[in-house]
């Protein structure tokens, strides 16, 4: 459905976009990471045919970026970070004025803004004055908008960004309906965690160049050097416990965690199974509170991945 070859967007001697090869197949929600500059929203404006290339390829639904702009942008939804919105209409008559725009014609088109209303959850607010919504529901209903023409393909940059905790929760739910209605997507974040969530595969992109394309699985496997386990012991027995462990076959490191209660035992690489550390300390007498494999959520990943530089 996308496809990038060599794409690179230079603005004098500075790399905007540096040689960008990615693929996304029908179906797909792939989340786009990387921090301020990194070319996430010049990536999305190439493919929404908004912005030339310097060089390289990239298609979309089958048609050429260079040839072929008119077929794209009907067969996508693109909602950038910042849109405007008219602010005397009400929210009926501006998403009847988009599907005009789109030539949707007739009865369909009362029918087709009920229907996106339905899905964004925005059915209460038809008769609000745009200016009246906050902006979560404003983020709702610039992806209804670009929900009127059944688009194969939505590139939505920063769609949370701005909101509150419950506006992040409702435009996730929003992001997995769309999910289940087979559209491929393409989401930019800073929203680590929801991106993990929501997403088949990520693409973490640092000065222009992407620096890992993948699935989530695939990405923690990467910087992961070695196993972690966090454990607890029961009767005030952790530094003993420790002593127990260090040293032992298959055990790397022994040390303190943040929580005072529990320590952490890192396992020599090539050994991901430590449930024999459980096996040992309760053979040796000590009551396991906790025990369990320390998480790399998508946070860690970004971190080590990437060195927090921009262009």
């Amino acid at each position: 459905m996308i496809e990038c070859r060599e794409l690179t967007k230079m603005y004098g001697d500075l790399y905007a976009l540096n040689r960008l090869n990615l693929q996304l197949e029908p179906g797909d929600v792939y989340g786009f990471i990387g921090p301020n500059g990194a070319g996430k929203t010049t990536t999305m404006r190439i493919l929404a045919t908004l912005l030339n290339p310097t060089f390289g390829e990239a298609s979309v639904c089958g048609y050429s970026i260079y040839n072929k702009p008119r077929e794209i942008r009907r067969a996508i939804g693109y909602m950038p970070d910042f849109f405007g919105v008219y602010d005397d209409m009400k929210v009926t008559e501006y998403l009847e004025f988009f599907a005009a725009a789109y030539r949707i014609r007739g009865p369909g088109r009362a029918k087709k803004v009920d229907e996106v209303l339905e899905l964004v959850d925005l059915g209460y607010k038809r008769e609000a004055l745009v200016t009246s919504l906050s902006r979560g529901m404003t983020q709702r209903l610039g992806l209804a908008r670009v929900l009127l023409h059944e688009p194969e393909v939505l590139l939505l940059d920063e769609p949370a960004s701005g909101l509150d905790p419950r506006a992040r929760i409702e435009m996730r739910k929003l992001l997995k309906r769309l999910r289940s209605m087979k559209k491929t997507i393409m989401v930019s974040s800073h929203i680590l965690p929801e991106l993990a969530d929501i997403c088949n595969k990520i693409g973490i992109i640092e000065r222009g160049k992407l620096e890992f394309n993948g699935d989530v699985a695939t990405a923690i496997r990467q910087v992961r050097q070695s196993s972690i386990y966090l454990i607890s012991v029961g009767d005030g027995k952790a530094i003993e416990a420790q002593t127990f462990l260090k040293g032992k076959p298959g055990v790397s490191g022994v040390e303190d965690s943040p929580d005072p209660d529990v320590f952490r035992v890192t396992l020599s690489q090539g050994i991901e199974d430590g449930s024999f550390l459980a096996e040992d300390l309760i053979k040796a007498g000590f009551r396991l509170r906790r025990f369990g494999e320390e998480e790399i959520d998508l946070e860690d990943v970004f971190m080590r991945i990437t060195q927090g530089i921009t262009n």
